[in-house]
């Protein structure tokens, strides 16, 4: 049980986390080429980037972990 439940916590944030690193990626190369090296800049985008994968992914993460939570208990 504790092994799925890891996995579910793996499976279920990795949208997120990847949406997050490819954005604060792509904003570390556009800073690289421009040499602005300023780290409030990455923040917004980032925030945006995550705050909108979490709008898309929030109701396939909300009914992954509720089936998880039916099968925990045993209400099937």
């Amino acid at each position: 049980m504790a092994q799925r439940a890891l996995l579910l916590c793996v499976w279920v944030s990795l949208p997120v986390l990847a949406v997050g690193a490819l954005v604060g990626l792509l904003l570390a190369v556009v800073q690289a080429a421009t040499q602005v090296q300023d780290s409030a800049l990455s923040h917004l985008p980032k925030f945006l980037a995550v705050s909108l994968a979490l709008a898309l992914a929030g109701p396939w993460m909300g009914r992954q972990l509720v089936a998880f939570a039916l099968y925990a208990f045993g209400a099937r």
